[in-house]
């Protein structure tokens, strides 16, 4: 019978932070990115990339820290039932850096922390037995309290006929081997380290190390040697991780070379970190020994998982997609600096997308200079510009409910104040950079929109507004491209989504292949936003069109959000139902329609602040409502309006 679960990850779950400066001294950073970390967190995460249902039996603390974890790991597909929160510790954390191709320093603190709190009364049989493997990681082997509740998990494996999995993981510092501050230090003999891991050995079905962590399991610097003395206490496969070489795996008796074992040929790609690479083999090393593959497979796919991540900066963000680990078994890299590869960036990029959407309904409300031509207009000042923003944001909550998909996009030069209220409330939440008007694309940030951006929240998405048509002269298309590839490498760099609105001016021809060969052209410069906005497609044709570029270029698109143009209800309703039978079309971003009147009678002194609130969440429960409608009776499609 199949199990609900996969895999359950046991040990260490922690908070990376990277530096992000490359080339030099842990002491001369100056920046951190944070990632989830911690060896079982990053299989984990890996795992469920790959297709497999893993969960995570740990603590955190019950601080940011803990709930960035916990939230992380949910986010990437990972069960979080048995993530214990800690009122007494804090989670750990590890400062990590690239300091050249053999110098890779880290600093632990992990004393006293939540992960290694771990307690019997975690976990029980049910628990264990819901999963076809249970992995242990072998710092939690390090300590008292750690190791007693792996024996127990162990042992409630072995009866439940859990496979049991152990990562050797050997750190010497958190063993007390060496300093503090030799946390990269990878091997330490210690006999007492020996005796004390060979005594789950016995109990494991498979046993994973590099030959130094099978040096310290077999209790022997001589490979063979060490591998003969595990092979004296266990059946379990043996896998040793060879970096570069790939890996051996005996599943019998262990020969006289060990180059008799079962080879799996490693990949010819640039080390640039090896922080997190053993994670990520483990993780494709399980997803074909879980599924009982040949063990070729399993070798093949756990070694392409480890080049992925071997040539990225971070670990479990960098852990490969299924989709990408195939193509790049399939078609190699035109690199061997993966990092530097657009397709397997774009790929692994797209692919591990962590926040999901079937369907957004945005309220867009990041209009600057027509907010200030209505306050010139009345004779008032700008700065009344940020409380109308206000008001309609509250207008939003109140139309919106509770409904699944509520989005907003809003600027940061007027709507400051909306955007701390809305971030972390499950909203989708976009900001404009484009510099009003600009055509050519200009960035209101100028030269710094990557810095800018760094400064983001990590949900908020890019949106570029770039008035584009695909028959502009070539010196003006090619200016904007430029643009919008700034605007790619900008998101990118900062981890953010980004979203491109495309409008063709109102001067120019449009018919029913215009949207789609400005998509088209957009793609051939090696442009893939995650979003596209664009106008109301004037008919089903129009929509095919579109559907089959974003198909062909990029069928990872998050899809596409329909504007309003400031149409009235009546013709936003036709839009709606010419779209919705268009899966594509993943809802709408709508803001004049919604909020001009409301703006031209508050500016004038004609409406106050609690009319401007229920007249916004009115007209937007409406349109959400006609959205709704539109969607659920998609069958009945309408061929066409007049644009």
């Amino acid at each position: 019978m199949k199990r609900p679960l996969d895999l359950i990850c046991m040990g260490r779950a922690a908070v990376d932070l990277y530096g992000e400066q490359i080339g030099g001294r842990l002491e001369d950073m100056l920046t951190f990115t944070k990632y989830l970390g911690g060896s079982p967190a990053n299989t984990a995460v890996g795992a469920a990339r790959l297709g497999l249902r893993p969960a995570m039996l740990t603590r955190v603390g019950d601080e940011h820290h803990g709930r960035f974890v916990r939230e992380t790991l949910k986010a990437e597909g990972v069960d979080v039932s048995h993530v214990g929160t800690d009122a007494k510790r804090l989670t750990a954390l590890v400062f990590l850096g690239i300091q050249d191709r053999d110098t890779f320093p880290l600093i632990f603190y992990r004393d006293n922390c939540a992960d290694m709190a771990i307690s019997q009364d975690d976990f029980d049989a049910g628990f264990i037995a819901s999963a076809t493997a249970l992995l242990i990681s072998g710092t939690h082997l390090s300590q008292p309290a750690p190791y007693a509740s792996c024996r127990k998990a162990m042992s409630l494996a072995k009866a439940a006929g859990t496979r049991v999995v152990l990562d050797i993981d050997y750190r010497p510092v958190l063993w007390g081997l060496t300093s503090p501050g030799m946390g990269e230090q990878r091997f330490v003999p210690s006999g007492e380290v020996s005796t004390h891991l060979q005594t789950v050995i016995g109990q494991c079905d498979l046993v994973v190390g590099t030959e130094e962590e099978i040096h310290i399991a077999g209790g022997s610097t001589d490979t063979l040697a060490a591998l003969r003395r595990l092979r004296s206490l266990t059946a379990a496969t043996l896998v040793v991780k060879r970096g570069p070489m790939g890996c051996v795996v005996f599943n019998g008796p262990i020969p006289r070379d060990l180059e008799q074992g079962l080879q799996g040929p490693g990949f010819p790609v640039e080390v640039y970190n090896v922080l997190g690479a053993g994670d990520a083999f483990m993780a494709g090393f399980l997803r074909g020994w879980i599924r009982d593959e040949p063990i070729a497979s399993c070798c093949a796919w756990a070694n392409a998982c480890g080049a992925l991540v071997v040539s990225r900066h971070g670990c479990a963000p960098a852990m490969a997609s299924w989709d990408e680990l195939q193509f790049f078994l399939s078609h190699g890299s035109v690199t061997r600096r993966l990092r530097e590869d657009p397709r397997l960036e774009h790929l692994h990029r797209a692919s591990t997308r962590t926040r999901r959407w079937d369907e957004l309904v945005v309220l867009a409300f990041d209009h600057r200079t027509q907010l200030q031509d209505i306050a010139d207009r009345h004779g008032v000042g700008h700065e009344r510009i940020g409380r109308f923003k206000w008001l309609v944001a509250e207008g939003a909550r109140t139309g919106a409910g509770q409904r699944p998909g509520t989005g907003i996009i809003v600027d940061d030069r007027f709507g400051a104040d909306v955007l701390p209220a809305v971030t972390g409330k499950g909203w989708w939440v976009a900001r404009p950079v484009e510099l009003p008007g600009s055509r050519p694309l200009q960035f209101e940030a100028g030269a710094q929109l990557g810095a800018a951006m760094r400064t983001w929240p990590g949900e908020h998405v890019a949106k570029c507004l770039v008035s584009y048509h695909p028959h502009d002269p070539p010196a003006l298309r090619d200016a904007q491209l430029s643009r919008l590839a700034e605007l790619q490498s900008a998101s990118v760099d900062s981890f953010h989504e980004f979203l491109i609105e495309v409008i063709p001016p109102r001067d120019m021809p449009r018919d029913e292949s215009t949207l789609a060969e400005a998509l088209a052209q957009i793609y051939q410069t090696g442009i893939f936003p995650d979003w596209w906005k664009l106008p109301p497609a004037a008919s089903a044709p129009e929509w095919e069109n579109i559907a089959a570029v974003i198909a062909r270029y990029d069928p990872y698109c998050r899809g596409v959000l329909m504007l309003g143009l400031e149409a009235s209800e009546d013709k936003l309703e036709l839009s709606f139902r010419i779209a919705a039978p268009h899966a594509i079309c993943r809802g709408f971003a709508v803001g004049r329609s919604i909020f001009a009147n409301s703006a031209t009678l508050w500016f004038a002194g004609q409406m106050d602040d609690a009319q401007v609130v229920a007249d916004i969440a009115l007209r937007y429960a409406r349109l959400i409502k006609l959205w709704d409608e539109a969607r659920n009776g998609a069958t009945e499609v309408v061929t066409t309006w007049q644009i």
